[in-house]
């Protein structure tokens, strides 16, 4: 009793004088470089100590009622004293909203809370290294999980003793949450503003609402915090999409084939799961039963269609809508950043399925630097927060989540927005933080800014690529004229995109996640001189194609790569586009100063196909994401250019016939240069 309130007091005076103790306290010590320096070790302490609170009081599958009727369920987890009763005091609230059901987090959050274990499994994790063997990417996905990762996916049990309160909740039409799956479009969209003014109303919130979570519940933030519901005021997204046609669904108008059906598999079976503890004490939800037999297998129906049916025409409704650029569904697919006006923290990778999107959402939120951080490490979608914890690598993500959600929900000078504001780990190189990245038009020209220049497709051949042909890049213009041939293939199912759209699976293999030299035997190659000095690329790539079918469509896939003096090809950045979907989409696009695209956004609309002629040449600008990379002296830079990316990307099955899976040719002709525009900082030498 004494400890209860001893702690019930000490909760009530730092929430009645915690904003003047912070405002009168000396302000924390700036954060330095990428680690954060001591002001990163003071958050990990945080983090990592002794919490206000000894316990965490759960209450099981509370009902949340919509506006239509439609009952949500959700797990609210509150700051307990040594008895496990929850306090009195209203505390900050994290809402989480989460399509793979919040059985599945709870198995995640008790496997890391019971005594001991969690200990042992998360020394087991950080003790596997298989680094230097042909599979050091288990390593990389161990790492991740042990990295606070699996802390944002599920619950942070250290941030609800430290006085917060957190709301998991099944979205509609998954877990045990009545209703029909919406996957985060209209409907689901505004039963999270519902959620969000539900908690923030409860009388164990003090009204302050922050958001967390991965990927799927990453995205449902970003659209939330565009809503700009009163109660929130701030985000912590990981690995979170804006774009989701362009990102995922169908980059480049190519359907996402190898991720989007086990996604969509992975989230029907688990919805399909009942609640057992309700049927044995009599309180099964026939709702719930009902909804799940009218709708049991969400958007399945949709994607089979669109690999059965032979003409465009003749496509589910529901399919056209999500290839009509315009058209409601697909709008509400497209976010729109500049709406945000919370503190946001966006966490994502080079290789993650939303790349293209994250370092876009924080160009576009209209906060200033700090408000809005950014950090994006050499990752794939599992393996996020991989390195972390040593001097010169970022905190844990769970600890800077902790510091996030200190300083703007409960008013702490923690210096937490002082940290990078852009934290990038640089491909072929460390980590480095800097105060721009990607800027969407060409920065003046200095010591620290990247230059767009053009690099061009060459016939000379290079020596270096075991390649359909061996191709070179040159710094000046070239008068080289050749048809140069390549056919649909399947080495691609060893690549970096493979590995990129099963989530970081196949990054195991490193032949295939950190190499390319298997997936190069069937491309066309195109590699420099080797750089004579330290290189950077940093930035949005564009690779412009002068391109022939001999059918009326094609498929077409760039690569950008690191190339060391071993030969190692390593993948910096990617992108893709269906020939008929060429047209670019000038408002959303941008290009450097010299009138090339940097990203030239396709419509990727049905509305806007324009088959292509056979035999006749077609100009192509294909957007690749944003990377930060440095090419160390001796590397080399390379395009390698495929016509398929199976099993990242598959068009549909009537743009696949149109294909014919015929040879596809990049015409090199001086009138119509074929080129990469790209972001260098130093002195290549080229």
């Amino acid at each position: 009793m004494k400890y209860a309130l001893r702690t019930t007091v000490a909760a009530v005076a730092a929430a009645m004088l915690g904003p003047f103790l912070v405002s009168g306290a000396s302000a924390a010590q700036a954060p330095t470089g990428p680690d954060g320096g001591a002001a990163g070790a003071a958050w990990a302490a945080t983090q990592d100590g002794p919490q206000q609170y000894p316990n965490i009081n759960i209450q099981w599958d509370v009902p949340i009622a919509m506006s239509d009727g439609t009952v949500l369920k959700g797990n609210v987890y509150r700051p307990a004293d040594a008895f496990n009763r929850p306090i009195d005091t209203p505390t900050p609230t994290i809402v989480n909203l989460t399509p793979y059901t919040k059985l599945v987090s709870n198995l995640a959050d008790h496997a890391q809370s019971v005594p001991g274990l969690s200990d042992a499994l998360f020394g087991l994790l950080r003790q596997i290294d298989l680094s230097g063997t042909p599979l050091s990417g288990v390593t990389d996905l161990t790492k991740g999980i042990g990295g606070g990762e699996l802390r944002s996916f599920t619950v942070d049990r250290q941030l609800i003793k430290s006085g917060y309160s957190q709301v998991v909740v099944d979205v509609r039409g998954t877990g045990f949450s009545q209703g029909t799956w919406d996957m985060l479009r209209d409907r689901e969209q505004q039963d999270t503003i519902e959620v969000i003014d539900w908690a923030a109303a409860q009388p164990w919130s003090n009204g302050r609402i922050g958001m967390n979570g991965i990927s799927y519940s990453g995205i449902n933030q970003v659209q939330a915090a565009e809503k700009r519901p009163a109660a929130l005021k701030t985000i912590f997204p990981v690995v979170p999409g804006s774009d989701l046609v362009n990102d995922v669904l169908a980059p480049g108008g190519g359907f996402g084939t190898a991720f989007i059906p086990l996604w969509l598999t992975a989230i029907n079976g688990t919805k399909l799961v009942p609640d057992l503890a309700s049927m044995v004490n009599g309180q099964f939800d026939t709702q719930w039963l009902a909804d799940r037999v009218r709708d049991p297998f969400t958007f399945m129906d949709v994607l089979l269609n669109a690999y059965t049916t032979t003409r465009i025409d003749d496509l589910d409704p529901r399919a056209k809508e999500l290839l009509t650029d315009g058209s409601r569904p697909r709008q509400a697919w497209l976010g729109d950043p500049s709406r945000i006006q919370v503190p946001t923290f966006v966490t994502g990778g080079w290789h993650d399925l939303f790349t293209y999107s994250e370092s876009k959402i924080y160009q576009e939120i209209p906060l200033p630097a700090g408000q809005k951080q950014l950090l994006m490490g050499n990752t794939y979608h599992l393996n996020s927060g991989n390195e972390y914890a040593k001097p010169g690598l970022p905190p844990r993500l769970d600890v800077l989540q902790r510091a996030w959600f200190d300083k703007w929900l409960k008013g702490i000078d923690n210096g937490i927005d002082g940290y990078g504001p852009i934290t990038l780990r640089q491909q072929g190189g460390g980590w480095i933080t800097t105060d721009s990245f990607a800027e969407p038009t060409e920065q003046k020209r200095g010591a620290q800014s990247p230059v767009y220049r053009r690099m061009y497709l060459s016939a000379n051949r290079s020596g270096t690529a075991a390649s359909v042909y061996d191709g070179s890049l040159t710094a000046a213009a070239n008068e080289d004229t050749a048809r140069l041939t390549v056919a649909p293939g399947l080495t691609t199912l060893c690549s970096n995109d493979a590995a990129q759209a099963t989530a970081g699976v196949l990054s195991i293999i490193n032949g295939c996640g950190e190499d390319s030299r298997v997936a190069e035997l069937n491309a066309l190659s195109f590699t420099s001189d080797p750089v004579a000095e330290p290189t950077s690329i940093s930035g949005r790539i564009a690779v412009r194609l002068n391109t022939v079918q001999d059918a009326s469509d094609g498929y077409w896939v760039a690569t950008v790569n690191d190339v060391a003096p071993d030969g190692r090809s390593s993948v910096l950045s990617s992108g893709q586009l269906m020939a008929s979907l060429r047209e670019v989409d000038e408002a959303n696009s941008s290009k450097s100063a010299n009138g090339d695209y940097t990203d030239p956004r396709a419509f990727t609309s049905l509305d806007n196909r324009q088959p292509t002629v056979p035999g006749e040449a077609t100009t192509l600008n294909i957007a690749l994401s944003a990377t930060e990379a440095i090419l160390q002296p001796g590397h080399r830079l390379r395009v390698d250019v495929f016509a398929g990316n199976f099993p990242k990307g598959l068009p549909i099955l009537p743009m696949l016939l149109d294909t014919g899976l015929k040879p596809q040719h990049v015409q090199l002709d001086p009138n119509r240069p074929s080129f990469i525009n790209v972001p260098v900082r130093g002195n290549p030498g080229w």
